[in-house]
C-alpha cells in the first residue's frame, strides 16, 4: 500500500465514520472506484483503532462521569444528564449486546455477499429515507437524561443493522433515536456513546484475528500507523462539528447526498460489474 492511499482512506475513515453516510461503503467503493488492491486486514484495524481513538479522547469526560455514576459516585462536575439518568452506564452496555450477536452470527454473510454494490446502493437510499423520515417526524423533546432503557434497547437493536454495509451506524442509530423523541444533538451524542463499545469489540476482534495471522503484514508499519493517527485527528474534528452543526441544522443534505450516492453506485455497478 502506497501512503498516499493511506492517507486517503484513513481521512475517508475520519470522515464517514461519524457522519451518517456509512464509511463501510465508502471504504469498499474506493479501491473498487480507483483500480485499488483490497487494504488487507492489518490496515481495516488500523482504521478501527483511530476511531476508537476519537471516540475516546472526545468523549473522555463523559466515559469518566458515566462510569462513577454507574457506580454511584458522583461528583460536582458530573453532567446534568448523567446525573438525571445514573443507570445510563449499563443501559448503554445492554444495548451493545444486539450488534454482537448480529455481527458474530452474520460475519460470513456480511464480507462476501452483503458487499456487493448493488446492497450497498440499496441501503444507501433506504436509510437515508428513514433518515429523512425521522428528522422530518421526531419530537425532539427529550434529552440524554430523559431517556428510558426502551429507548436505549431501540437504539441498540437497530445498531445491529448496521453490520450491512451501506446502513451506517451513526446513520441508523441517530434516525432511530430521533424517532424516540430526542433532540439531533442529543441523538448524534448518544449514538457516539453507543459506538464506542461496538468499536472497540470490532477492534478487538480484529487484532486478534491479525494476532493469530501472524502480526501486521510486511511493509504495513507504516500504513499502519498513518491510519490510526490520520483517522483518529479526522474522527475528532468531525465530531465535533457534527454535533454543532446538528443544533441548528437538520440532516436533509446527509438524506439528499445518501440518495445520490447510492443511485450512483447502483448505476456503476450495472454499467461497471466487479470483475470475478
Amino acid at each position: 500500500m502506497q501512503l498516499y492511499q493511506a492517507i486517503l482512506l484513513a481521512l475517508l475513515q475520519g470522515f464517514t465514520e461519524f457522519l451518517p453516510v456509512s464509511s463501510s461503503a465508502h471504504l469498499a467503493l474506493c479501491p473498487w472506484l480507483l483500480g485499488w488492491q483490497d487494504q488487507g486486514l492489518s490496515f481495516d484495524i488500523a482504521l478501527h483503532l483511530g476511531t476508537l481513538l476519537a471516540v475516546l479522547v472526545y468523549f473522555a469526560k463523559d466515559w469518566l462521569y458515566l462510569i462513577l455514576r454507574g457506580f454511584g459516585i458522583e461528583r460536582e462536575a458530573t453532567p446534568s444528564y448523567v446525573k438525571e439518568n445514573p443507570q445510563l452506564l449499563w443501559h448503554l452496555a445492554l444495548a451493545t449486546v444486539p450488534v454482537g450477536i448480529v455481527g458474530v452470527l452474520l460475519k460470513d454473510t456480511v464480507e462476501t455477499v452483503l458487499r456487493s454494490p448493488y446492497w450497498i446502493g440499496i441501503m444507501l437510499i433506504l436509510i437515508g429515507l428513514v433518515i429523512g423520515y425521522a428528522d422530518t417526524k421526531g419530537k425532539r423533546n427529550k434529552s440524554l437524561g430523559k431517556m428510558s432503557l426502551w429507548d436505549t434497547m431501540t437504539i441498540g437493536l437497530a445498531q445491529a443493522l448496521a453490520v450491512v454495509p451501506g446502513t451506517s451506524r451513526s446513520g441508523i442509530t441517530i434516525a432511530t433515536a430521533l424517532m424516540r423523541d430526542l433532540d439531533r444533538e442529543s441523538a448524534a451524542r448518544f449514538s457516539f456513546l453507543l459506538s464506542t463499545p461496538a468499536i472497540g469489540g470490532a477492534a478487538a476482534k480484529a487484532l486478534y484475528d491479525m494476532w493469530k495471522d501472524g502480526g501486521i503484514e510486511a511493509g504495513m508499519g507504516m500504513p499502519f500507523a498513518i491510519g490510526i493517527l490520520v483517522s483518529a485527528i479526522t474522527g475528532i474534528v468531525v465530531i465535533a462539528y457534527f454535533l454543532r452543526f446538528l443544533r441548528r441544522n437538520s440532516l436533509r443534505f446527509f438524506v439528499f447526498y445518501r440518495v445520490a450516492f447510492g443511485i450512483m453506485i447502483l448505476l456503476l455497478a450495472y454499467f461497471r460489474p466487479l470483475a470475478d
